[in-house]
């Protein structure tokens, strides 16, 4: 019996170091191979650890800094650029380091760092003012927008699936994991000190991110609107809602800024 619970103990310790160290590569799985996005989505611009998409708006128009998800690359953003866009929408769509044509190995230390060079960039390059960026986030992307919004970036906060930590979804899988996470993206932990105002977005057959993470996080932001998606999945917004969608982004941003 000794030996039979030793080797037990020994596979789960085995299973728990797999997990440790095969984590960035499960929170990371990106898109290969990698590609270049069309000319029509915008300009290609190269930044020191990443690329982005720049589409600029029109006249006095905010600019949304879009963050994908984690099964993404720039390249596959054509339908979120052309419906931002189509409302008039400037949009800044940054890739992650590790993905696509950008170098080096994600984490959340490197998302968040390549997030900070693409504002640092639409500020002092594009001429872009701070009260017209909109911080954007899509399911993974929505820890990295939560993240900079934190620091003090973006003038509002959209949060399309959003989870309220890594953490909490690793422990819907193995309880335990939640205390190997490594790249904790926890927006439940800055919420509360936000003052800007933030857009919610889900689906409520969301498979993959509970629809009850996005309405927790509707609670606990200061300044939240909530949009529930009737029958939205977790990779159909912007195919089978996009109008839904647009429509609630695009109210939400309001009216053209002062040029």
């Amino acid at each position: 019996m000794k030996l039979v619970v030793a080797v037990a103990a020994g596979g789960l310790a085995l299973a728990v170091l797999a997990l440790f160290f095969a984590q960035r590569a499960l929170l990371f799985p990106a898109p290969r191979p990698p590609r270049t996005p069309q000319p029509q989505l915008g300009e290609l611009i190269r930044l020191p650890s990443t690329v982005a998409l720049w589409s600029p708006p029109t006249r006095g128009a905010r600019v949304v800094v879009h963050f994908h998800g984690n099964g993404e690359q720039l390249a596959d953003l054509g339908g979120v650029i052309a419906a931002l866009r189509n409302r008039g929408l400037g949009v800044l769509a940054v890739e992650y380091p590790g993905y696509g044509l950008a170098g080096g190995s994600p984490s959340e230390r490197a998302l968040v760092s390549a997030g900070e060079e693409a504002l640092a960039y639409a500020k002092e390059k594009l001429r872009v003012a701070p009260d017209r960026i909109v911080l954007q986030g899509q399911s993974l992307g929505s820890g990295v927008a939560a993240q900079l919004c934190s620091r003090g970036h973006g003038s509002r906060l959209v949060l399309l699936s959003p989870y309220t930590s890594i953490p909490d979804l690793a422990s819907r899988l193995f309880r335990p994991a939640r205390w190997l996470v490594r790249d904790r993206f926890d927006t439940r932990a800055v919420a509360r000190a936000l003052r800007v105002p933030v857009l919610i977005v889900h689906g409520d057959l969301d498979e993959v991110i509970p629809f009850s993470m996005g309405d927790e996080l509707a609670r606990t932001f200061p300044d939240a609107r909530f949009v529930r998606v009737l029958g939205g999945h977790h990779n159909d917004l912007w195919l089978d809602h996009a109008q839904e969608l647009t429509e609630a982004i695009s109210s939400f941003v309001g009216p053209s800024a002062a040029p």
